[in-house]
């Protein structure tokens, strides 16, 4: 890893587009969409509204 803060830990479409953003310092994980259009960001969150952390995450 180069240190990034955030990385893309999963992509998919071409003209709609969907990410999922790791935080490197926390865990947290985060969705990106966007189009021609417009985007937006948003927490991904479990069941009770907490927070989603990638179960691989490990920080270095």
């Amino acid at each position: 890893m180069k240190n990034n803060r955030f990385e893309a830990i999963y992509k998919q479409g071409a003209i709609e587009q969907f990410k999922v953003i790791r935080d490197n310092e926390t865990g947290v994980l985060y969705l990106l969409n966007g189009n021609a259009t417009g985007g937006g960001l948003t927490v991904m969150v479990d069941q009770e509204g907490n927070p989603l952390i990638d179960e691989d995450f490990q920080k270095q």
